[in-house]
């Protein structure tokens, strides 16, 4: 992070992570189910990995908007904590509480694991959509101060999660469907089309773009593919760090991506708001 000159990243746990591998085409997939408890008990052990990282490393733990401003002026690298997935809670809204206070910021509600509050891209669809669990979810992560991010969501359950939503959204990770510019089409179940990120920017968030491009230059196309159905207020860089392929593997590579930006066409100010911006506009409401 300081090799790249970068005072901020979402450190996200994964709850099902022990639930996942990959099917005959290569994808993400779960490969059995849970055992009761078995991923709230993961995720308490990667809540205390997390600590340990910000008690041995270096690290700060940014819990703020001022916590963010603070670690860009002292150059010290900091993370924000999240969650990719809700499987944990098992229907119990005093855990997300409980994760609030160990340093939880932002929470993706599905992942590869069906749950109780929606649907995922890449599941079987049970719910049509975001159950009124899933709503109290939301409303509950407003309450808290926890960014709610949509990603791996289907478009159905995005929107209504929108509809819910009395702050901005995120969509952490994907890109354009049909995307010139992306390298592989192996997650094009993933990526979202115009009106799926549309009805996210209409809540004031943003779309994160991931870097599974094959170069730089391309990741830059891939960023303004997204720019011109939502405009650049409402996209913002959402690596989903060391996924293959992809072009941002180190923390220390982030500086080529703004000279990339620049270089292909993004102002100053344009590319400040997608490397960083864009995402601390939507932080400072959703956790204040």
């Amino acid at each position: 992070m300081r090799a790249g000159s970068l005072a901020a990243v979402c450190l996200s746990e994964i709850p099902d992570e022990p639930l996942l591998g990959r099917n005959s085409a290569g994808v993400v997939c779960i490969t059995r189910s849970p055992r009761p408890g078995e991923l709230y008990e993961h995720h308490l052990e990667r809540l205390a990995w997390a600590d340990d990282m910000v008690t041995h490393h270096g690290l700060r733990r940014a819990l703020r908007a001022a916590d963010l401003e603070s670690a860009h002026a002292a150059g010290q690298p900091s993370v924000i904590g999240g969650v990719e997935g809700l499987d944990f809670i098992e229907g119990k809204l005093e855990r997300l509480e409980e994760a609030h206070q160990r340093g939880i910021r932002s929470a993706q509600l599905v992942h590869y694991t069906p749950n109780d509050i929606g649907d995922f891209q890449t599941g079987v669809v049970t719910h049509d959509g975001l159950t009124e669990f899933g709503a109290e979810v939301i409303r509950d992560c407003h309450r808290l101060g926890i960014l709610v991010d949509v990603a791996h969501a289907t478009e159905q359950t995005a929107k209504a999660a929108a509809k819910v939503s009395t702050k901005p959204l995120l969509l952490s990770h994907t890109a354009l469907a049909g995307s010139q510019a992306m390298a592989s089409t192996r997650l094009a179940a993933r990526c979202v089309a115009p009106d799926h990120a549309r009805a996210i920017a209409e809540t004031g968030g943003a779309v994160g773009i991931w870097a599974i491009f094959e170069n730089l230059d391309k990741y830059v196309e891939g960023l303004k593919e997204m720019v011109d159905v939502i405009g650049v207020d409402h996209v913002c860089v959402g690596t989903d760090q060391q996924v293959v392929p992809g072009v941002l593997q180190d923390y220390s590579q982030w500086v080529n991506l703004i000279a990339a930006m620049l270089r292909g066409g993004f102002t100053s100010q344009e590319a400040g708001k997608i490397a960083g911006g864009n995402y601390m506009r939507i932080f400072r409401t959703a956790v204040e």
